[in-house]
């Protein structure tokens, strides 16, 4: 969902010539799938395009392929500094709520909805929009 929102915000901004968006699961158990079909409901609701979506893994060669990897969640963010190749690949690596007006220590984390119904997917669409502004924000101060 966060992939779709900021290729779009970023068209929108006009930085989609300058940042290339690429996501993956640090599992590979989806590998190959398009997203879950409640992720494209509730994204095709809100007016974004999931059809391009595909499923992958992130694997250690994102780090020399990437200026900026974002977790979801600390079991994401460890799994990725466990492939890390060294020790300053993982300037690279941050949370993607560090860049939520709405975080706290005790609150960075995306959460799964995978479990729950479909207004668990809204509230994580809010919670990727909110977190994509100031993203998108970041980038074109250090862009323009």
């Amino acid at each position: 969902m966060a992939h779709v929102v900021l290729e779009e915000r970023l068209r929108k901004a006009g930085l989609d010539d300058r940042v290339i968006v690429s996501s993956a699961g640090t599992g590979g158990w989806h590998t190959g799938d398009p997203m879950d079909r409640r992720a494209a409901d509730v994204l095709a609701a809100a007016g974004d395009d999931p059809t391009r979506h595909v499923a992958r893994r992130f694997t250690t060669d994102w780090f020399s392929d990437n200026d900026l990897i974002l977790a979801m969640d600390a079991s994401n963010h460890a799994d990725i500094s466990d492939l890390s190749p060294d020790a300053s690949s993982l300037e690279k690596l941050q949370m993607f709520r560090d860049y939520d007006p709405d975080t706290s220590d005790t609150d960075n984390e995306v959460p799964d909805p995978y479990y729950d119904e479909r207004e668990g997917f809204r509230s994580v669409l809010t919670m990727i929009e909110r977190t994509v502004d100031g993203l998108v924000d970041d980038l074109k101060s250090k862009l323009q």
